[in-house]
C-alpha cells in the first residue's frame, strides 16, 4: 500500500476505471467530482426533485466499497430497463444507486451528510466531493461562436452547425468553489485529472473559482491522464497537444507536470461509435517541459477507455 493522499479530479467512468486500479495500492483517495451533470438518469432526478446530480458520485462510491462485494456493486449500478434520457417522471433508465442517494438527501435535509450515510451503509471507503457548494450548469462556445447551453446537449452533440468546441463555462459563473476541494488540494500528494470526457466533465471541475490557483500553488505531484479515445462532439480529432491547449485556453496555463498516455491502438474500436484513438505524436513534436510517459493502458475488452490496472501501475511506476 502507497502512503499518501491522492485526489482524483473528473467524474463518471474515466474516474471509476482509474480509482478501481488506485484502491489495492492507495489508502486515501479523495474523488472531486462536477456538479454540473443535467444528463440521462441524472439530469431527470435534478430536474424532479431539485437536487444535485448522483450519477457520478454514485459511481465512483460504488467502485470503492471496501469489501469487493460484486452483488451489491451490481444492485447500486443496475439500471432498470427503459431509456435513460426519457420522461423524468418515469423510472426506466434510473439506476438503483442514484435513487438510493437521492432518498438519502431527503432523509438528512444535507447533500454532504447524505454522501456520508451511504458511504456508511455501503461500506465505501475514500472521501466524494462536490466540486462547488451548489448545483451548477455549463455552457460551450464552438468554433463558429455558437452558445451551447446543458450538459446533455453539448455532451450528445445536439445542436446544429461544426460540432467542435473552443470553451466551456460555469453558470453562475462565480459559483463558490466547495471549501474542502481546495483544502484536498492543499493537502494532496498527488493529483490527477482525467480520465474523463474534457469539456463536460473534467473542465468543469478545474474551472471552478479558485481551482486554478490551488493548482498552481500545490506541491503535489500532478498527472493529467489523457483519453484512450476521442469522443464525437467534444473532442474529435485531438491529439495529446490540443488537450494541452484546451486546458490551457481555460487555466492559462497547464499545471501538470505529468502526462500519462497510451500507446497501444491494436484493439478495434467499433466504427459505428465513431470512437477514434488521440494521436500522441502532436506532443512528442512539441518542445515541453511535461513528462511524457506512454504505455499500454487500454482496455482491450473495451478499448474506448483505460484498463484500470494498467493504468494504477503506470502511475505507481511514475510517482
Amino acid at each position: 500500500m502507497v502512503n499518501g493522499k491522492i485526489v482524483c479530479l473528473g467524474g463518471g467512468i474515466g474516474s471509476v476505471n482509474l480509482i478501481k486500479g488506485l484502491k489495492n495500492h492507495f489508502s486515501d483517495i479523495s474523488v472531486v467530482v462536477s456538479m454540473a451533470d443535467d444528463g440521462g438518469s441524472s439530469g431527470r432526478l435534478r430536474r424532479l426533485y431539485n437536487v444535485p446530480p448522483p450519477g457520478d458520485l454514485v459511481s465512483c462510491m460504488s467502485a470503492l466499497i471496501k469489501s469487493n462485494n460484486t452483488n451489491l456493486v451490481k444492485l447500486l449500478t443496475y439500471r432498470f430497463k427503459g431509456d435513460r434520457y426519457g420522461k423524468d417522471k418515469e423510472l426506466g433508465g434510473q439506476k438503483v444507486g442514484n435513487l438510493i442517494l437521492t432518498a438519502m438527501l431527503d432523509i438528512t435535509g444535507n447533500f454532504e451528510k447524505a454522501i456520508e450515510l451511504f458511504k456508511k451503509t455501503f461500506n465505501v471507503i475514500g472521501n466524494f466531493l462536490p466540486a462547488t457548494t451548489k448545483v451548477v450548469s455549463i455552457s460551450a462556445k464552438t468554433i463558429e461562436g455558437k452558445i451551447i447551453h446543458r450538459e446533455e446537449t453539448i455532451d450528445t452533440g445536439k445542436y446544429r452547425g461544426k460540432r467542435i468546441l473552443e470553451r466551456v463555462f460555469l453558470n453562475p459563473i462565480d459559483a463558490k468553489v466547495n471549501p474542502k476541494f481546495i483544502k484536498s488540494i492543499r493537502e494532496a500528494e498527488i493529483i490527477i485529472a482525467g480520465p474523463g470526457d474534457l469539456y463536460t466533465t473534467i473542465l468543469p471541475v478545474l474551472i471552478v473559482n479558485g481551482v486554478n490557483v490551488a493548482l498552481r500553488k500545490s506541491k503535489a505531484q500532478k498527472i493529467f491522464v489523457v483519453n484512450v479515445a476521442n469522443k464525437p462532439f467534444e473532442t474529435r480529432g485531438y491529439d495529446v497537444n490540443d488537450y494541452i491547449l484546451a486546458v490551457k485556453r481555460h487555466l492559462g496555463v497547464f499545471p501538470f507536470d505529468k502526462i500519462i498516455v497510451n500507446n497501444n491502438y491494436k484493439p478495434k474500436i467499433p466504427p459505428k461509435l465513431k470512437y477514434k484513438y488521440v494521436d500522441i505524436n502532436g506532443f512528442k513534436k512539441n518542445s515541453n517541459p511535461i513528462k511524457f510517459i506512454t504505455s499500454d493502458l487500454v482496455d482491450e475488452d473495451f478499448p474506448l477507455y483505460h484498463n484500470s490496472q494498467k493504468l494504477a501501475k503506470t502511475i505507481i511506476e511514475n510517482i
